[in-house]
């Protein structure tokens, strides 16, 4: 790999193969053979051993993309009875500074019953969700599951904009006028819960 001028790269940029001599450092992952940034930035190669490290540095604040395995905040901007569109704005703690499309199919809604999942009555778009990204298949988009219990509708207003309550793993119900809306809802576990138990 050309070091003498500075390799100027994009987040999701394949930059080297992945092998015993090239290994993912700092701002990278690897998959499926080669390395890949996480980035945008500045390509260093650091030679350690028999080995090079591929990393990324930013000169400014640094560019988050989600990777396969992150929990995600997204909101559900479109749906249909496939699949529903999201923008992710979170990964983790962290306020993404841009933010990136994702895609929630309908097979990963849920780990079971997969085949009796209703698209319409597991989310609506405003709602915003929690979900893990998916191995990378797509460029541009990210894919999403919900198959977990902590996964699924995290916040959801009513007809009448009012942030609805949990009631269930499949409803939400508006405090205000008690009526009851379908949902894939997330069972939110609340940092502070061992304080709340003692």
């Amino acid at each position: 790999m050309e070091t003498d001028e500075p390799l100027i790269c994009l987040p999701g940029q394949r930059l080297s193969i992945l092998d015993n001599k090239h290994v993912s450092g700092s701002g990278t992952y690897g998959r499926q053979g080669y390395i890949y940034s996480m980035l945008a930035g500045i390509v260093k190669v650091v030679e350690k051993d028999e080995t090079e490290i591929i990393e990324v540095h930013c000169s400014n604040e640094q560019t988050l993309v989600p990777a396969p395995g992150d929990i995600v905040t997204a909101k559900v901007i479109l749906i249909n009875q496939r699949f529903c569109k999201c923008i992710i704005k979170c990964i983790g703690d962290v306020v993404l500074n841009r933010t990136y499309r994702g895609i929630l199919r309908k097979e990963d809604v849920r780990a079971n019953e997969k085949d009796k999942v209703d698209m319409y009555k597991s989310f609506r778009p405003g709602d915003i969700i929690l979900a893990r990204v998916m191995p990378i298949t797509e460029v541009h988009t990210f894919h999403l599951t919900t198959a977990e219990n902590e996964l699924g509708v995290a916040i959801a207003l009513s007809s009448n904009g009012v942030p609805m309550v949990p009631i269930s793993w499949t409803e939400m119900q508006c405090p205000e006028t008690l009526v009851k809306e379908f949902r894939k809802v997330a069972k939110v576990v609340p940092e502070n819960i061992n304080s709340l138990t003692q």
